[in-house]
This record gives C-alpha cells, sequence and structure tokens, in this order.
C-alpha cells in the first residue's frame, strides 16, 4: 500500500513492526553522518506508541553494527519488544488472517526513502472486538 494519509485504526492492541534505516533513522546515516540520527518526526511517532502495543525492529544491519545500534537505541529511550537484525534488503512480507468482525489484521505502507511516514492514525471505537 502506498502512503495514505489517513488510516483508521482498532482500539486493540497492536504490533508495530518497522524498518530502521531510511524509515525511522536516516539511511546509512553512521557511514554518512558518522551517527545514527532519527528523520523528523519519527522520535515523537515512537514516543507515542501506546504502552502496551508491541514494537519490533526489523533492519538490514548485520551483527557487526548490532552494538552500535542497541546503544543508540538505549541513549535516546527507545522503548521496543524485539530486534531482528540481518533482516534482507528485500521485500518484508506480512501474512495475517482477518478477524471474523471484518476488521483488516495486516497493513503495510510503504514510504519514500529517508522521510518518514506522514500518516495520520486515527483510532475508530467501532472497529474490532475484543473477542476475536
Amino acid at each position: 500500500m502506498l502512503e495514505p494519509k489517513e488510516l483508521k485504526i482498532s482500539p486493540m492492541q497492536k504490533t508495530w513492526i518497522l524498518d530502521l534505516d531510511g524509515t525511522l533513522l536516516v539511511h546509512n546515516g553512521p557511514y554518512i553522518l558518522g551517527r545514527d540520527e532519527f528523520l523528523p518526526g519519527a522520535e515523537e511517532f515512537l514516543n507515542n506508541i501506546p504502552q502496551n502495543d508491541i514494537i519490533i525492529f526489523l533492519t538490514a544491519r548485520g551483527e557487526w553494527e548490532k552494538v552500535h545500534t542497541l546503544k543508540f537505541l538505549k541513549e535516546n529511550h527507545v522503548r521496543y519488544d524485539h530486534i531482528i537484525f540481518g533482516a534482507g534488503q528485500g521485500e518484508r512480507i506480512l501474512i495475517n488472517d482477518n478477524k471474523p468482525d471484518g476488521l483488516v489484521t495486516a497493513v503495510a505502507i510503504n514510504t519514500t526513502r529517508d522521510e518518514f511516514c506522514r500518516t495520520k492514525f486515527v483510532t475508530d471505537h467501532h472497529m474490532g472486538t475484543m473477542d476475536d
């Protein structure tokens, strides 16, 4: 899906699967800038993800980049639940089932490299059920 202006989401707990380079951080920042750096708006976005939601970072960064990546995230107080290194540079494919009430449970948004996601996520309390 191309980047929509607005996306209605349910009030249910979510799992956010986010790429690092070019999505949250300047692509190749350690090599171009000598350090990692958030894209404008990315840090605020991360800080506004509800505490009960799950955050998973994916990155094509290899093991040799793990130490400085984890240090950057810790120094910047970035909350996350899991991080997967070496995730490959090709497509990331998410397959999930829809809820019986019709809630679409898999969303993919492609952004322009080094421009943080501009989609406005709006909670629609009429979407989703807590019963599955």
